[in-house]
């Protein structure tokens, strides 16, 4: 029996001539500017992208990619402005390779261009511990997802991610870890951790949610200024709370239906008993926005869960957002909710950043797990076996039951 893998391949471009250098520049800049049109014309369907990117001079492949990613940007990713060192992404279609061992650089990529019949060949530089599933790509026993190209200052890097099959383990009794990160611009985000990799992760978007909060504030403060009637005000307040009623039932049961999909879950939650959210709108509004609060909808899961039959742990939930899941040091995150691993020796340069965290949180259910962050020179290892040297925190269930880029490679 096998499963379904992701992982992202790396290569860095062979030094292109003056002519494909010229070319590469004019696509990727041609494709910043699409963007950010898009973006800034609030294009939040992919028949609204289509309209602004038409009129561009870009191959097919980076205006479907385009239509894909824009319109995620201010819905799940909560994007609010764009920096200006986007990589250059491109569906799938422009995942063309070729091999021959007469070469010096034996992979070559064909770089797409708009027009017919303007795309070149250009030689890769790929990661050599990579090299097997280069290969499975040009069989076709591995499949081609995005490809992303970005320029640094002395050199061009290519990252395509690739899903191949792997065998699962014979172990009936091997736990599938599933980590849910909760927040804001993703209300959950769903990621399994099999063999210390993450499998098939889900997204729920939280902008609706966002979208009601702020209402209700809004609302309910300018009754309050009026000097509504009590319960003019405790009826507006209910409504709201009965639409965010209806949101968390919904996000729990399709966390819960997630975590059914995989063999042996159990479901790993950020302990959130110390932390509260950094809202300020005084006394009486800070009471009502926290009576909707994340660890409203982690209960939900729980009480769903155990329902359903599913083992809940819970994890300390400090840095699971600003430590890379692969190599487990500090990282940073992008405004692009990218998180970013700036360690060159790691594999993972650019990972979504709530799967990023919900990889984190289903790593450490592991009673001897990392309980801080990692530093150089540290010993982060448990020192007396007590529970405050360890990651997972077990908590007694409620008792009612109610979404990767990697470094390039170089010589």
């Amino acid at each position: 029996m096998s499963e379904t893998v992701t992982k992202t391949l790396q290569a860095t471009l062979a030094t292109p001539t003056t002519g494909k250098e010229q070319r590469l520049q004019r696509l990727l800049d041609t494709y910043r500017e699409a963007l950010h049109d898009a973006f800034d014309n609030r294009a939040d369907t992919m028949s609204a992208v289509n309209d602004v990117v038409t009129p561009y001079d870009l191959p097919y492949q980076a205006k479907d990619a385009l239509k894909s990613y824009v319109p995620k940007l201010r819905s799940t990713y909560n994007t609010e402005e764009l920096d200006d060192e986007h990589p250059l992404r491109l569906v799938n279609r422009a995942a063309t390779f070729d091999y021959s061992d007469e070469r010096e650089h034996g992979f070559v990529w064909q770089a797409p261009q708009p027009g017919r019949g303007t795309n070149f060949w250009i030689p890769l530089r790929i990661n050599p511990e990579q090299e097997s599933l280069w290969f499975d790509l040009l069989s076709e026993d591995a499949k081609a997802g995005e490809l992303r190209l970005q320029r640094h200052r002395t050199s061009w890097e290519l990252h395509v991610t690739v899903e191949y099959p792997v065998e699962e383990p014979t172990d009936s009794d091997d736990e599938t870890y599933i980590g849910f990160d909760v927040g804001e611009s993703a209300l959950i985000t769903g990621c399994a951790l099999k063999r210390d990799a993450p499998r098939k992760p889900m997204l729920v978007s939280g902008s609706r949610a966002r979208h009601l909060r702020k209402e209700m504030h809004t609302t309910l403060q300018r009754l309050q200024e009026r000097d509504a009637s009590e319960w003019r005000i405790d009826e507006r307040f209910d409504h709201y709370q009965n639409a965010l009623t209806d949101i968390v039932e919904k996000a729990s049961r399709q966390a819960v239906e997630y975590a059914e999909s995989f063999e042996n879950p159990v479901i790993v939650l950020e302990d959130l008993s110390y932390i509260r959210e950094s809202l300020d709108y005084g006394k009486l509004m800070n009471r009502r926005l926290h009576s909707w609060a994340f660890a409203r909808l982690q209960g939900r899961i729980e009480d769903k869960a155990a329902e359903a039959g599913i083992r809940v742990e819970y994890v300390n939930a400090a840095y699971t957002s600003q430590t890379c899941h692969a190599c487990g040091r500090l990282g940073r995150r992008s405004q692009q909710a990218e998180f970013v691993c700036p360690h060159e020796d790691c594999h993972v340069s650019e990972f979504q950043a709530d799967i990023n965290a919900a990889a984190n949180i289903a790593g450490r259910a592991n009673p001897w797990g990392e309980s801080v962050r990692w530093e150089p020179g540290r010993d982060d290892s448990p020192r007396d076996r007590s529970a405050c040297d360890s990651a997972t925190v077990h908590r007694e269930t409620s008792p009612r039951t109610g979404q990767m880029t990697l470094s390039a490679f170089s010589d």
